[in-house]
């Protein structure tokens, strides 16, 4: 196992002899001449051949004089004299798309990082008990530069990673997240892909400025308490030309069996997993952004591609040494990558998007697991957009929608993710999913967000949805801000805004979001009038939180439900209030409670309950203790 091949391959400043240059290191194997190629040479690929290690495959070549900034090709002929110009699979730095050259780039040079206190921090804290709300964003469509000809940004379509920071920051505080996740920054050439479908897995995109200019962001980020996610594809890149596919003329970075190394839904090609240096190239660029850019996790995305031979494609048979499905090298090298980056770093986050039951993703190796600490729910996502769609009259019957997800809720460490994935391709943005009419549909969001920070898992929400765009996601434009000029979506984002600020305070609402112990329904059985009733649990007897969500337009008065202790009760949160543009019926008064059982609970309390409403009650303590 090797972990920091980029220190080896790709190029690299040096000095020969006294004389300074870059020395360019290449893995080939099947290549019969490599030669490299830029502005330096008038792109002649007879001027510097590069030199073979026939055992390795490995071709070197020093070349004197060139400098940190320089554009460089590979031009590669395979065993046929077919000529190929490939980018760097381990370069540093790259052309703006759609040019396609890498750049001498210096990743190792000093950078006046300030996150000192971020990390030790972090390296200090738990990550299953504390608050994680994520906002997920793509940087390209957050929002772009649309004051071309008034200053440095002239002609440019998107800003600068210190642009964004600057835009970026101010608006997570306000807004209270916790984390940001972005979208794939690997490089790239095509602009639709989000991302997804990689070239150079060491190389910052060039779209929004300089690596430095990466690590600007980030340390900003840091520097105000947020924590930087990246989306990163290790089961499959894109197959353009000057990119990975069919690298030396042969099968090298995937299978060479078409119907392993061929991924139709995508149109892309898979890693092969069996070859040691695929391993370590991959191993190597989730540790280089760790190391260099002080990123704080990864989410992996499309686990489910990589554990099973066939996931996603038409069934030929295909079976691996055991005679079954898994794909048991690429279950090996997630495994080694969850070991490896939690040995190097304290506290990451290593998220694993994956869509089906394989068991004990969130587990450690020596429990039979993959090795990830979170996991997205993505049957709690499926079940709960499917049922808020519904008119409240079709929910009696597909009440199980709402109430299911509790049965696995702790099979794992989940995060409850509202993605970019759900709110494309004609699924409609999360507000235009809910039914009802204009009013109806906010009514149901903040109710539907309320029931989500409520529920056990860790959050996430995509860009948009915290002030209701009400278009879906167009990453060739930016998020529809002007929409904040009308109440509905302001308040909205007003509420999005104090509903993170109150989970943060509430640690009965992410303290115990993995165990049990920390979550107790009393009523999910309410399937006539769709309300449903249940408790969030602190480290301490006391300390929980009472959530009742109404699912109905129907306004409930003086309505009973069950409560575990004879305590006075106050609503600490409502999703009705006229701030975030409900209707204000709110429990203003201490509720008093009462010495009936009901729902299974020794005790009961009355309040009013709005249509479309999620609230929170808390027990009033009396000072000194019970």
């Amino acid at each position: 196992m090797n972990y920091t091949l980029y220190k080896t391959f790709g190029s690299h400043l040096k000095k020969n002899d006294g004389v300074d240059g870059v020395l360019f290191t290449l893995w080939a194997p099947n290549a019969i001449n490599v030669s490299v190629v830029g502005d330096f040479n008038d792109w002649d690929g007879k001027r510097n051949y590069m030199n073979k290690d026939i055992q390795t495959g490995v071709w070197t070549l020093f070349i004197p004089n060139l400098k940190e900034g320089t554009i460089y090709k590979y031009m590669i002929a395979d065993k046929n004299q077919k000529i190929f110009m490939k980018s760097d699979p381990f370069a540093f730095y790259s052309e703006v798309r759609p040019n396609t050259a890498s750049i001498v780039y210096n990743p190792f040079k000093s950078f006046p990082w300030e996150d000192k206190k971020w990390l030790e921090k972090r390296a200090s804290e738990s990550l299953y008990s504390k608050p994680i709300s994520i906002y997920e964003l793509h940087l390209g469509s957050w929002k772009r530069n649309y004051n071309r000809g008034d200053g440095p940004g002239d002609g440019r379509e998107f800003l600068n990673y210190r642009e964004i920071s600057k835009k970026l920051i101010p608006y997570i505080l306000e807004t209270g997240f916790t984390h940001i996740e972005i979208l794939p920054l690997t490089e790239h050439p095509l602009d639709t892909s989000w991302g997804y479908q990689g070239v150079g897995y060491f190389s910052i995109t060039s779209r929004y400025g300089s690596p430095e200019d990466f690590k600007y962001l980030v340390n900003e980020c840091h520097k105000a308490g947020i924590g930087v996610i990246l989306d990163w594809v290790p089961g499959h890149f894109c197959k353009d030309a000057h990119g990975l596919y069919r690298f030396d003329g042969a099968p090298l970075f995937e299978y060479e069996n078409e119907i392993l190394g061929e991924n139709p839904t995508w149109g892309t090609a898979n890693f092969d997993f069996t070859k040691p240096f695929v391993r370590n190239f991959l191993l190597s660029s989730a540790t280089f952004l760790f190391e260099h850019f002080h990123i704080d996790g990864i989410r992996a995305d499309a686990v489910s591609n990589l554990l099973y031979i066939e996931y996603g494609r038409e069934k030929t048979g295909l079976k691996n040494s055991l005679g079954g499905d898994a794909n048991l090298e690429a279950i090996d090298f997630l495994r080694t990558l969850n070991e490896t980056i939690f040995k190097l770093y304290k506290n990451p986050l290593m998220i694993a998007e994956e869509a089906t039951s394989w068991p004990l993703v969130t587990a450690p190796k020596y429990k039979g697991g993959l090795g990830f600490n979170y996991k997205w729910n993505m049957g709690w996502m499926n079940d709960m957009l499917k049922y808020m769609a519904y008119n409240p009259c079709e929910r009696d019957e597909n009440h199980n929608l709402l109430t299911f997800s509790i049965m696995y809720a702790f099979s794992e460490n989940f995060i409850l993710a509202l993605s970019h994935d759900e709110v494309v391709h004609g699924k409609k943005s999360l507000l235009d999913k809910m039914s009802g009419d204009y009013i109806q549909k906010f009514d149901s969001l903040r109710m539907f967000y309320g029931f989500m920070f409520g529920h056990p898992g860790k959050k996430l929400l995509f860009m948009g949805g915290e002030f209701g765009q009400f278009i879906e996601w167009r990453y060739y434009e930016e998020l529809e801000w002007k929409l904040l000029k009308y109440p509905q979506h302001d308040s909205l984002k007003t509420y999005v805004s104090k509903l993170n600020e109150f989970y943060k305070s509430e640690p009965a609402l992410w303290g115990k979001d993995s165990t049990s112990d920390g979550f107790q329904w009393v009523n999910h059985t309410n399937h006539t009038q769709k309300l449903i009733t249940f408790i969030r649990k602190g480290e301490h007897l006391e300390d929980f939180i009472l959530v009742v969500c109404n699912f109905t337009k129907n306004e409930y008065i003086n309505h009973s439900i069950g409560v575990p202790r004879m305590f006075e009760y106050t609503e600490v949160f409502n999703s009705d209030k006229d701030i975030f543009g409900g209707s204000n019926l709110v429990n203003n008064e201490i509720i008093k409670p009462m010495n009936k059982e009901l729902d299974d609970q020794p005790f009961s309390i009355s309040i009013n309950i709005a249509p479309l409403c999620t609230l929170f009650l808390k027990p009033i303590l009396k000072k000194g203790g019970i």
